[in-house]
């Protein structure tokens, strides 16, 4: 019961996302699980995490862009039309662990100021991704992969955030948005 409370309470700790290196599980960014940093770090509230690492399991992700009020995806022959608009969420994603793991695009959520949940749409991924990797993609120990997760949400959305998860089991990590 008092492990169950511990790891609750440190996957919750604000102070793990709000550094830009929070984990999903509960680890500290070069650390190891339940290990305690000598010095306590400052905590800064952070609104808008692109460009700043964030951790869950053993993916460290960056959101390197977020672009909204794409109508259509793909090209003139083929493609797919937003029912609303499309966001294109730009990743890097790396392997910080010791073996490959897979990295999965529909694994991810988009989160508005509403606290409405957006999956990523697979359709419009695949006519978008060409030259992006983020739908089931390995990736090896050390390496790190560029994607884009895409998501098909009203036009009027404010974002909030993005969860970004290693696996569909992992508690995933908040990067925020900015209230776009």
């Amino acid at each position: 019961m008092v492990a169950c409370g511990a790891i609750v309470s440190s996957a919750s700790d604000p102070a793990a996302t709000s550094s830009g290196t929070g984990t999903g599980d509960g680890a500290a960014a070069g650390g190891e699980r339940g290990e305690k940093s000598a010095k306590p770090e400052k905590t800064e509230k952070v609104t808008n995490g692109i460009g700043r690492e964030y951790r869950d399991g053993k993916f460290a992700f960056t959101v390197t862009k977020v672009e909204k009020g794409v109508d259509r995806v793909g090209d003139e022959y083929a493609g797919s039309q937003a029912q609303g608009q499309y966001v294109l969420v730009h990743i890097t994603v790396e392997n910080i662990g010791d073996e490959a793991r897979m990295f999965d695009g529909t694994n991810q959520t988009l989160v508005d100021t509403e606290g409405r949940e957006f999956q990523a749409d697979t359709e419009a991924a695949i006519w978008t991704n060409q030259d992006s990797r983020s739908f089931l993609e390995q990736i090896n120990p050390g390496n790190s992969v560029k994607g884009v997760v895409i998501f098909d949400v009203p036009d009027n959305v404010k974002l909030k955030a993005i969860e970004l998860h290693d696996s569909m089991f992992s508690g995933g990590v908040t990067v925020p948005l900015g209230n776009r």
